[in-house]
């Protein structure tokens, strides 16, 4: 085993990215990834880049938040967002991916890069060489108590949950209807399958779900729960138990996950009273996940009462859903805007466990950590992204933000700078303008800082 210039600890979104990256630029990186030796309660599979919640990066639309940030690391080379735009699937606006073609592409990306070693193996500690922490959420429990001694504080924990999966040909389309919202995208069948709600079904599907047995917790679990009850952020926000959810009011889920907006019932040429969307989950189409539908409810429980779902009285689960513990650092006290660890300038951290939520900012502070530590050791000026961009904008959130209200923030339009020309605009006309200007600012600070072309000090020959 030859001897790094770099650690990478996660071969998540962020870790594959960031390796990718800083072997592009010239270093030499050993990959750790702990699966399949020691596995989580998400993944199922050993590849690289396993996404264990949606399959959906969200909108492609620049105009949106997610939009914009995955634009931007687009121009910025991301690996990732390349496997993603290779393995989409049919989703309107938004890019989704058949989750276990992008996985593959990854890895397979990965291992054949000659500046990359793979090793399936858990590293228990916090390496005193050059090394980018991107354990993801679901870091173990020996490297967590490892960051946690460094840190000098404990972790915050939240709770994530992942979505169930159905099959095509079990759902029953005499109800279910394919169509995007407002006829959005190119297909014009549509992308997504639709089941409709009367208020009748709604409320008792209602009733049903409030009342399903939930995955027992354990005791500091229960502690977590208590919180939720007290209005704290235990759960993470972006992926709430649907059972939780359904708990702030009876038309809580009416006007969230079960929002029937831009959608008509063929059956009745009307507005559903509320809607389930199923999307796309795999590329020969036979998979399709529950959009929204994050649960822990038990097995049995999910089988009888998303049953209850029109069109799915006699569907069959490829996959139930799932809760699991996720974790992520302090970051306003412990990362600069460079992504290094307060008080040592080799030590980096990038994705989840920082403090973003949502693959593709997970996916982008993976990229910034690996082209800051290849410059580091290159010994060139490291990176700070500008405020005016949406990675910038997030980084600077999770790197500034108030301990009072901190907790994980996903790309949106609401962290970034004012804007400051005077003009009036509508809610979108602002959104154009703020992308506007980023990827003009980014643009910009590519060129300055050499960007793309310091990939020359590459001595590998990249795929």
């Amino acid at each position: 085993m030859n001897t790094p210039d770099l650690i990478v600890i996660g071969g998540g979104l962020a870790g594959s990215e960031a390796a990718w990256q800083a072997a592009n630029r010239g270093l030499y990186v050993h990959l750790y990834e702990m699966r399949p030796q020691l596995t989580t309660g998400a993944h199922i599979s050993d590849h690289l880049a396993e996404l264990v919640c949606s399959n959906s990066l969200g909108s492609n639309l620049i105009d949106r938040a997610s939009g914009l940030l995955k634009e931007e690391i687009r121009r910025m080379d991301s690996l990732l967002m390349d496997c993603a735009d290779r393995t989409s699937l049919p989703a309107g606006s938004a890019l989704a991916v058949d989750r276990n073609a992008f996985a593959q592409l990854v890895t397979r990306k990965i291992q054949e890069h000659p500046g990359i070693e793979i090793i399936r193996a858990e590293m228990p500690e916090i390496p005193d060489v050059p090394t980018i922490i991107a354990s993801g959420p679901l870091t173990s429990s020996r490297l967590s108590q490892a960051i946690a001694e460094l840190s000098g504080q404990q972790h915050l924990y939240f709770y994530d949950a992942i979505s169930p999966i159905v099959y095509v040909d079990s759902i029953n389309f005499e109800i279910a209807f394919r169509a995007n919202r407002y006829g959005r995208g190119e297909n014009q069948e549509g992308d997504y399958i639709n089941c409709p709600f009367t208020e009748e079904e709604y409320h008792l599907f209602l009733e049903q779900l409030l009342a399903a047995e939930r995955i027992e917790l354990k005791e500091f679990e229960q502690a977590l729960e208590s919180g939720v009850r007290a209005g704290l952020h235990t759960f993470f926000e972006g992926c709430l138990p649907v059972e939780i959810l359904a708990r702030r009011g009876p038309l809580a889920l009416a006007y969230g996950p079960m929002r029937p907006v831009g959608l008509r019932d063929p059956r009745t040429g009307q507005r559903p009273f509320a809607v389930v969307q199923l999307r796309q989950d795999n590329l020969a189409g036979t998979l399709y996940n529950l959009v929204g539908f994050q649960t822990n409810l038990k097995f049995h429980e999910q089988k009888r009462v998303f049953r209850l779902i029109p069109g799915l009285a006699e569907a069959r689960f490829a996959r139930y859903g799932q809760m699991h513990r996720n974790t992520f650092i302090y970051s306003p006290a412990l990362l600069r805007p460079t992504l290094q660890f307060h008080n040592r300038d080799d030590l980096f951290f990038a994705g989840q466990i920082t403090g973003v939520e949502g693959y593709a900012g997970n996916i982008a502070t993976g990229l910034l950590a690996g082209v800051n530590a290849a410059r580091l050791l290159f010994r060139k000026p490291l990176l700070e992204m500008p405020r005016t961009t949406m990675l910038g904008a997030l980084v600077h959130y999770v790197t500034h933000a108030d301990a009072a209200d901190f907790q994980p923030m996903k790309a949106n339009f609401g962290i970034l700078p004012s804007l400051t020309d005077g003009v009036r605009r509508n809610r979108r006309q602002r959104a154009a303008a703020y992308a506007e200007r980023s990827l003009m600012h980014l643009q910009a600070f590519l060129k300055k800082s050499d960007f793309l072309k310091s990939k020359n000090n590459t001595r590998f020959l990249t795929a």
